[in-house]
């Protein structure tokens, strides 16, 4: 597969935020595998152990997080060159009945071979007895 180029990685970016707030799940894989039909590898956050695979690095995290988390990016803060994809990303996460705004950086590697490495950075919410502070306690147990 040859890598994808700047128009269909910024579709990408766009489709992925869109179907992610639609919650459609079957139309948000379906854009995953048009630009990274191989294997997955996350750091999510970086620094944190590396994820391996699309259940891991995609179906779980949406069975997780996507009930309560909607995001938001700009345009002008998406940028592509060559084969990587970068974005700041605003993360509204409603828990507990409270909405509050985290936001993340987050790259894409893609390659030949149909792979991607995704790399991420934000704050990891503190292991509170919360909603939030269960969820990360589930995402990244220590």
């Amino acid at each position: 597969m040859p890598i994808p180029d700047k128009k269909a990685l910024m579709h990408f970016a766009k489709q992925y935020v869109e179907l992610w707030n639609a919650h459609d799940l079957e139309a948000w894989i379906a854009n995953w595998r048009t630009v990274a039909p191989g294997d997955f590898r996350m750091l999510d956050p970086v620094g944190t152990p590396e994820k391996q695979g699309f259940k891991a690095c995609a179906e779980e995290p949406w069975e997780l997080f996507n009930a309560r988390v909607q995001f938001k990016h700009h345009n002008d803060i998406v940028f592509v060159n060559g084969n990587e994809l970068a974005w700041v990303l605003e993360n509204q996460i409603t828990t507990d009945g409270n909405t509050f705004i985290g936001k993340s950086i987050e790259t894409f590697r893609f390659e030949e071979d149909g792979s991607v490495t995704i790399r991420t950075w934000y704050d990891v919410p503190e292991r509170k007895p919360t909603e939030l502070g269960d969820m990360f306690q589930t995402y990244l147990p220590e």
